[in-house]
């Protein structure tokens, strides 16, 4: 088991702790974690973007001139696409863009990134992270005091006054342990985990 120290919000080192190898040192492989964050990105594309069609034209059916003797090119109704104010004929329509990854494969995934960030010396353990009230200027001090920036924070379970504490502070983003993804674990530099989510971690690879 790979064995990590404990801090506290003063930086200071006050126990250690060790971390399962199924899931904290687990070979990494590039090509497992470019899929499962591809699959990630393509869930949440919203594909709502939309052009109106000949049919979706509100405008009059009529022929607007008559099809020979006029000289012109031969022209249908309003709504043609060839005509300015016409339907679209190749443009977006909505669409699900989301496609599947197998769920062992989403799990490794998972480990791949946990892993990764525990070999390049990115993760760190705090004991406890409580804020007594929403204060962000509190947060931030306690941030630069475990000299931690662009970190992702994982608490246990619902923690408001840290959550809305850190909502607008840049490069920072408190996740809880059920929400823990790939994506957000590679987009962060450092990986802030408090001691009490460690647990909640393992528990959803049991």
């Amino acid at each position: 088991m790979a064995l990590v120290d404990i801090i506290n919000t003063q930086g200071e080192k006050v126990s250690e702790k060790e971390l399962p190898d199924s899931i904290f040192n687990v070979p990494v492989k590039s090509s497992v974690l470019h899929e499962v964050v591809k699959m990630q990105l393509a869930k949440r594309r919203a594909g709502t973007a939309k052009v109106k069609r000949r049919s979706e034209i509100r405008g009059s059916r009529r022929k607007l001139f008559r099809q020979k003797g006029t000289g012109r090119a031969r022209r249908g109704d309003i709504k043609s696409p060839v005509l300015r104010g016409g339907g679209v004929v190749f443009g977006p329509y909505p669409k699900d863009y989301g496609f599947n990854v197998p769920k062992k494969k989403r799990a490794l995934a998972l480990k791949m990134a946990l892993s990764s960030k525990l070999q390049s010396n990115e993760l760190v353990v705090v004991d406890q992270f409580k804020m007594d009230r929403i204060k962000t200027k509190e947060f931030v001090e306690t941030i630069k005091t475990i000299d931690r920036p662009d970190s992702l924070i994982i608490i246990d379970g619902e923690d408001r006054n840290m959550e809305l504490s850190s909502r607008n502070v840049k490069g920072v983003k408190v996740l809880r342990s059920r929400g823990l993804n790939v994506y957000d674990i590679l987009r962060f530099k450092n990986l802030v985990l408090l001691e009490s989510s460690i647990e909640s971690i393992e528990g959803r690879f049991a």
